[in-house]
Parts: C-alpha cells; structure tokens; sequence
C-alpha cells in the first residue's frame, strides 16, 4: 500500500513490520519520532515488543546488547551525538556479533550546535564493525531496514546494521513509500534464531576478556565476516526484489557508459546530482554518476569497475576526514593506488551541517574536473563546492 510519510515514520513502521522483542531508545533531533511513533504502536496494541525508554543513547544501545544476547531481535535509532555517544558500545555489539539494527538520522556534530543534514555521525564509526547502509529517499530507508535485519540475522554474518537517513531532507519530510503487508515482511524475514544466547541452563562467557594470544583472531573473524556479509547483502537485494519489485545494488550506475567526469555520491544528494546529470547531458557534457548504497563492507571491486573508465571521478562527501578530506574519498584512493591505469581521483566537500546542495554546484564541481582534464590543477585539497568564503 502507498502511503505518505517521513523517513521517521519509514523507518519505525519498518522495525514494527520485522516484528522486534526489544526496542531501548532515548530521543534525540532529528530522530526523535521514531521512539514517538514505536510508543504509539506499543499503546495501540499494534506492535509487542518491550519498549524500554533509557536514559541516554549510550544506556540504549546497552541495554540492546544485553536483550540482543538473550537472543532478542533488537532495533533501536539515534542521530549524531547520540552515536557519537554509543562509540565504544558500537565495538562491543559488533565484536559480540549482536545483528542489532539501527536507523541514524545522519546530523552535522558539535561544535558549533548543528541539528540538519550532515554524514559526518556515521562516517566516523566506519571502523566500528557495523554494516552501513545509506538512503537516498524514504523508500529506501523502509527497504534497507527490513533488510538489515534479514542480512544482519544470517547465521554467515551476525553483525549489525546501522541505515543512515539524512536528517530533515529525508527524516523530516513528506514522501510516498510503497509499505509492504506484514505477511509479505514474515515471508521474507523469518524469526531470528541467535547463534548463541545467554541461558542459565547452558552457562556461557560473551565478551569475555580477550588476552594477546586470541585478540588478533578475533579482529580476523570480525572482519573476514563483515568483508563475506557483501555476498549475503547481493543475494538479500534480489530476495528482495523478487519478493517486493524493488531492486537495488550496493553500487548503483547512472548514465556512466561514455562519462568524462563520474560524480560519486551517498544518501539523499544522489536526487540532486542526478538531476545535474541529466541537464550537462543536455548540455553536451558527459557527466555520469555513481551512487553508495552500502559503504561498509567497502564495495572497492564494484567501485573500480563502475569509474575505470572515466577520465575524472569526482567523490563529493558530506562529511569530512578533519585533516585530511573525504574519507570515502581516501578509502577509493588506496584501491585504485597500485592500478596502472586508473582515473584522476579528485575530493569535494559539500553539503555539511545541512548545507543545501544544488544542481549548480555539481556544475561547478564538473568545471574544476574539466580543468583537470586539461592538465590543470585544483587550487587545494580537498576542494570545497557551495562554500561562502566570504564568511570566513
């Protein structure tokens, strides 16, 4: 059925499709309506599950561990400094292998206070362990959270999942969403049977103290589970579309067959930039664009095959590696690095603490890459697009 309704709404309507024992939450902008919108299910008898309202992100995310190692299917959401404040719990669900789910309202971080669009929350936990997914629109951020429990739950994974939402320009907005039937939801994701729980019949250690001598393994499983979860994510994407009509990649191709210059984008910019494309095509430009779907496990192979012939690929970022400039910029770079013949990899910073950003200024972006083509230089590293310098 289509209906109506913010990436929020999207969002909890999805966790209350995939049917979880356990939601701990604590509010926090712009994510706040989520913990609303699962209290009201709750009330309405339309949703059994164990609403626990924690007394911060960090007592929330907790408290999901704990549920989740009873064998509780968990989901939760925050937003920016909330998951700055859950860092270290992030670490622990993953290295316990706890499929929990969450939805981030991706928020700009303090200082100064800032509450609209920005990726900065999620990109810095992109060492933590989680498989992260990124919407474009509020279609996506229902689908991506019904898949991540059906990913994150496969007994070849057992990791978590965080779908990133850009604040406002997605959770806050009108959209319509094709909502799929409960009975379609419990086709497609079946009850979750934990690998291992925590049982006083069968007493066991999770997370016990990991001395040198097991540490380093335990670091090559996490990873060599989170690096296999790319073939678990190909092959929930065509469940999904055959049992839903919506197909999705974990890099997704625009108009790049002939394209000079490729725009690489994540989240909800990816409307706008494809807009830009279509009007330089009319323009006579050759402009192309990739979409990230899924940043981690990080989709190098795809990436390369998707940019290697392009002449310039410009990777515009709404977050930024302080010091240095795009992170996702900078993971591309190290894989294309030992390629004899690669694109020029260039780094655009736009968009940052809700920042709106235009066709134009991918217009400016595809003039630097021009420039680039012809043997020129940017003017420095990385290169910022829709910034007041006058400001400064």
């Amino acid at each position: 059925m289509m209906q109506i309704m913010r990436g929020n709404e999207a969002t909890a309507l999805a966790a209350k499709l995939c049917r979880p024992n356990v939601i701990p939450a604590y509010p926090i902008t712009p994510s706040t309506m989520f913990p609303e919108r699962i209290s009201e299910y709750v009330a309405d008898g339309e949703l059994d599950t164990y609403f626990l309202l924690a007394e911060s992100e960090h007592s929330a995310i907790s408290a999901g561990i704990g549920a989740s190692v009873t064998g509780a299917r968990v989901c939760t959401a925050t937003a920016s400094q909330g998951l700055a404040l859950m860092h270290e719990m992030l670490f622990i669900a993953a290295g316990m292998r706890l499929p929990i789910v969450m939805a981030v309202g991706n928020r700009a971080l303090s200082a100064p206070i800032n509450i609209w669009a920005d990726q900065q929350d999620t990109v810095s936990e992109r060492d933590a362990g989680w498989i992260h997914f990124y919407a474009e629109n509020n279609q996506e951020s229902l689908d991506f959270m019904i898949m991540a429990f059906k990913v994150g739950e496969d007994k070849r994974v057992y990791l978590p999942a965080m779908v990133g939402l850009d604040a406002f320009v997605l959770t806050h907005t009108m959209e319509p969403v094709d909502v799929p039937e409960q009975a379609a939801v419990d086709r497609f994701l079946p009850k979750y049977e934990p690998h291992c729980i925590l049982d006083p019949k069968n007493p066991m250690t999770i997370g016990a103290l990991g001395t040198p001598d097991v540490y380093m393994e335990t670091r090559y499983a996490l990873q060599k589970a989170l690096m296999d979860s790319a073939a678990v994510i190909d092959e929930v994407f065509k469940q999904f579309a055959t049992a839903f009509g919506r197909k999705y990649e974990r890099v997704s191709k625009y108009r790049t067959e002939d394209a000079d210059v490729i725009f690489v984008t994540m989240g909800s910019m990816t409307g706008t930039a494809r807009v830009a494309v279509d009007r330089m095509r009319e323009r006579g430009k050759k402009a192309g664009l990739v979409k990230i779907t899924v940043l981690r496990p990080f989709p190098s192979r795809e990436l390369k095959e998707a940019l290697v012939k392009a002449k310039v690929v410009a990777v515009a970022e709404r977050a930024i590696s302080l010091g240095y400039g795009g992170a996702v910029y900078g993971e591309l770079a190290g894989h294309f690095v030992n390629d004899i013949k690669r694109p020029i990899l260039s780094s655009f910073i736009m968009g940052l603490g809700g920042r709106d950003i235009l066709p134009e200024h991918f217009d400016e972006i595809f003039a630097k890459c021009e420039r680039l083509i012809a043997g020129g230089k940017l003017e420095e590293f990385p290169e910022w697009a829709g910034l007041n310098r006058e400001v400064l």
